[in-house]
Protein backbone atom coordinates (compact mmCIF):
# COMPACT_ATOMS: atom_id res chain seq x y z
CA UNK A 1 0.00 0.00 0.00
CA UNK A 2 1.14 3.48 -0.86
CA UNK A 3 0.75 6.29 1.39
CA UNK A 4 0.35 9.45 -0.53
CA UNK A 5 0.31 12.94 1.07
CA UNK A 6 -0.36 16.18 -0.98
CA UNK A 7 0.51 19.77 0.67
CA UNK A 8 -0.16 22.84 -1.20
CA UNK A 9 0.85 26.10 -0.43
CA UNK A 10 1.80 29.63 -2.29
CA UNK A 11 1.84 27.98 -5.70
CA UNK A 12 3.79 24.85 -4.64
CA UNK A 13 2.66 21.53 -4.25
CA UNK A 14 4.64 18.58 -2.58
CA UNK A 15 3.50 15.33 -3.23
CA UNK A 16 5.28 12.38 -0.67
CA UNK A 17 5.33 9.08 -1.38
CA UNK A 18 5.85 6.50 1.60
CA UNK A 19 5.72 2.48 0.72
CA UNK A 20 6.77 0.00 2.59
CA UNK A 21 10.27 -1.90 1.16
CA UNK A 22 10.16 -5.11 -0.68
CA UNK A 23 12.76 -7.04 -2.51
CA UNK A 24 13.18 -5.29 -6.40
CA UNK A 25 11.84 -2.35 -4.71
CA UNK A 26 12.82 1.38 -4.81
CA UNK A 27 14.44 3.81 -2.34
CA UNK A 28 11.61 6.48 -0.59
CA UNK A 29 11.82 9.05 -2.96
CA UNK A 30 9.80 12.51 -2.52
CA UNK A 31 8.71 14.71 -5.27
CA UNK A 32 7.67 18.23 -5.57
CA UNK A 33 5.65 20.07 -7.91
CA UNK A 34 6.84 23.56 -8.73
CA UNK A 35 4.21 26.12 -10.15
CA UNK A 36 5.04 29.27 -12.74
CA UNK A 37 5.75 32.04 -10.65
CA UNK A 38 6.08 34.75 -13.02
CA UNK A 39 9.99 34.99 -13.44
CA UNK A 40 11.08 31.12 -13.51
CA UNK A 41 8.74 29.05 -15.49
CA UNK A 42 8.77 26.00 -13.20
CA UNK A 43 7.51 22.72 -14.24
CA UNK A 44 3.55 22.41 -13.04
CA UNK A 45 3.27 19.35 -15.43
CA UNK A 46 6.60 17.44 -13.93
CA UNK A 47 7.73 17.07 -10.24
CA UNK A 48 11.03 17.12 -9.53
CA UNK A 49 12.04 13.83 -8.38
CA UNK A 50 14.51 13.62 -5.33
CA UNK A 51 15.99 9.78 -5.20
CA UNK A 52 17.91 9.82 -1.26
CA UNK A 53 20.53 7.38 -1.21
CA UNK A 54 20.23 5.78 -4.16
CA UNK A 55 24.04 5.01 -4.42
CA UNK A 56 25.53 3.95 -0.61
CA UNK A 57 28.01 7.10 0.46
CA UNK A 58 30.87 5.87 2.55
CA UNK A 59 31.55 9.00 2.87
CA UNK A 60 31.74 9.49 -1.03
CA UNK A 61 30.34 7.85 -4.16
CA UNK A 62 32.43 7.44 -6.81
CA UNK A 63 31.16 8.98 -9.83
CA UNK A 64 32.74 7.16 -12.35
CA UNK A 65 30.16 4.64 -10.66
CA UNK A 66 26.85 7.54 -11.45
CA UNK A 67 28.17 8.35 -14.76
CA UNK A 68 28.12 4.36 -15.17
CA UNK A 69 24.85 4.00 -13.92
CA UNK A 70 23.19 7.46 -15.65
CA UNK A 71 24.53 6.72 -19.19
CA UNK A 72 22.96 2.38 -19.35
CA UNK A 73 19.67 4.35 -18.36
CA UNK A 74 20.10 6.93 -21.18
CA UNK A 75 21.36 9.59 -19.49
CA UNK A 76 24.63 10.66 -20.85
CA UNK A 77 27.12 12.27 -17.76
CA UNK A 78 27.77 15.78 -19.34
CA UNK A 79 30.27 17.06 -16.62
CA UNK A 80 31.36 16.98 -13.00
CA UNK A 81 31.60 20.03 -11.07
CA UNK A 82 29.10 21.82 -8.33
CA UNK A 83 25.90 23.47 -8.38
CA UNK A 84 25.84 27.10 -9.60
CA UNK A 85 24.84 29.72 -6.84
CA UNK A 86 22.72 31.49 -9.14
CA UNK A 87 19.18 30.84 -9.71
CA UNK A 88 19.01 29.08 -13.53
CA UNK A 89 16.90 27.28 -15.30
CA UNK A 90 16.90 24.70 -18.95
CA UNK A 91 14.68 25.05 -21.21
CA UNK A 92 15.77 22.56 -23.54
CA UNK A 93 16.77 19.64 -21.33
CA UNK A 94 15.86 17.73 -17.98
CA UNK A 95 18.69 17.14 -15.88
CA UNK A 96 19.97 14.42 -13.32
CA UNK A 97 22.05 15.43 -10.31
CA UNK A 98 24.02 12.93 -8.69
CA UNK A 99 25.65 14.21 -5.72
CA UNK A 100 29.02 11.97 -4.81
CA UNK A 101 30.88 13.77 -1.98
CA UNK A 102 29.85 16.06 0.75
CA UNK A 103 26.47 17.88 0.88
CA UNK A 104 24.63 20.65 -0.94
CA UNK A 105 21.80 23.24 -0.11
CA UNK A 106 19.73 24.06 -2.65
CA UNK A 107 16.99 26.28 -3.91
CA UNK A 108 14.29 24.54 -6.08
CA UNK A 109 11.87 26.68 -7.50
CA UNK A 110 13.07 30.13 -7.61
CA UNK A 111 12.94 32.41 -4.59
CA UNK A 112 9.51 31.35 -3.08
CA UNK A 113 10.53 28.02 -3.70
CA UNK A 114 11.26 24.85 -1.68
CA UNK A 115 15.19 24.31 0.34
CA UNK A 116 16.49 20.91 0.47
CA UNK A 117 19.45 19.08 1.84
CA UNK A 118 21.04 16.65 -0.56
CA UNK A 119 24.42 14.41 0.09
CA UNK A 120 26.49 11.98 -1.21
CA UNK A 121 24.45 9.03 -2.47
CA UNK A 122 21.19 11.36 -3.34
CA UNK A 123 19.92 12.07 -7.02
CA UNK A 124 18.05 14.57 -7.91
CA UNK A 125 15.89 14.41 -11.31
CA UNK A 126 14.71 18.09 -12.24
CA UNK A 127 12.45 18.70 -15.04
CA UNK A 128 12.99 21.29 -17.75
CA UNK A 129 11.99 25.11 -16.78
CA UNK A 130 12.32 24.34 -13.03
CA UNK A 131 14.85 27.12 -11.18
CA UNK A 132 17.72 25.83 -8.95
CA UNK A 133 20.36 27.39 -7.13
CA UNK A 134 23.11 26.18 -4.70
CA UNK A 135 22.83 28.24 -1.12
CA UNK A 136 25.74 26.98 0.30
CA UNK A 137 27.53 23.23 0.41
CA UNK A 138 30.52 21.51 2.13
CA UNK A 139 33.41 21.71 1.09
CA UNK A 140 33.87 19.01 -0.63
CA UNK A 141 30.71 18.95 -2.11
CA UNK A 142 30.64 17.24 -5.75
CA UNK A 143 28.30 16.37 -8.35
CA UNK A 144 27.48 14.65 -11.33
CA UNK A 145 25.19 16.35 -14.14
CA UNK A 146 23.89 14.26 -17.17
CA UNK A 147 20.82 14.78 -19.26
CA UNK A 148 18.72 12.22 -21.36
CA UNK A 149 20.43 11.01 -24.80
CA UNK A 150 19.85 14.05 -27.54
CA UNK A 151 19.11 16.76 -25.08
CA UNK A 152 21.26 19.81 -25.40
CA UNK A 153 20.82 21.71 -22.28
CA UNK A 154 20.98 25.38 -22.43
CA UNK A 155 20.91 28.35 -19.02
CA UNK A 156 18.02 30.52 -18.74
CA UNK A 157 18.38 33.22 -15.83
CA UNK A 158 14.94 34.60 -15.17
CA UNK A 159 15.82 37.95 -17.11
CA UNK A 160 13.71 39.74 -19.20
CA UNK A 161 13.15 38.64 -22.44
CA UNK A 162 13.97 34.91 -21.97
CA UNK A 163 9.93 34.16 -22.44
CA UNK A 164 7.77 33.07 -24.03
CA UNK A 165 10.58 31.52 -26.00
CA UNK A 166 12.00 29.43 -23.26
CA UNK A 167 7.98 28.17 -22.32
CA UNK A 168 7.47 27.31 -25.78
CA UNK A 169 11.19 25.48 -25.56
CA UNK A 170 9.91 23.78 -22.55
CA UNK A 171 6.81 22.71 -23.68
CA UNK A 172 8.50 20.79 -26.62
CA UNK A 173 11.47 18.84 -24.38
CA UNK A 174 10.47 15.07 -24.78
CA UNK A 175 10.27 12.88 -21.84
CA UNK A 176 13.54 10.49 -21.17
CA UNK A 177 13.09 7.46 -22.28
CA UNK A 178 14.36 6.12 -18.76
CA UNK A 179 14.52 7.60 -14.86
CA UNK A 180 18.37 7.56 -14.69
CA UNK A 181 18.90 5.28 -11.49
CA UNK A 182 15.91 2.59 -11.91
CA UNK A 183 15.50 2.74 -15.66
CA UNK A 184 11.80 2.18 -16.88
CA UNK A 185 10.97 0.46 -13.57
CA UNK A 186 12.06 3.69 -11.70
CA UNK A 187 9.84 6.63 -9.90
CA UNK A 188 10.12 9.21 -12.93
CA UNK A 189 8.25 6.74 -14.87
CA UNK A 190 5.12 6.92 -13.04
CA UNK A 191 5.27 10.61 -12.22
CA UNK A 192 6.13 11.99 -15.54
CA UNK A 193 3.55 11.23 -17.98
Amino acid sequence: MVKKNIIAWGGIMIICLAAPMAAGDHPRYRSFVFEDDGTYPNNAGLPVIVLPQAFTAAPTVDPAAIETLFEKNGWDSAWRNGLFAFHHYHSTAHESLGIYSGWVKARLGGPGGETLTARAGDVLVIPAGVSHKNLGQSADFCVVGAYPRGQSWDMMYGKPGERPQADDAIRNVPLPAADPVFGKTGPLMRLWK
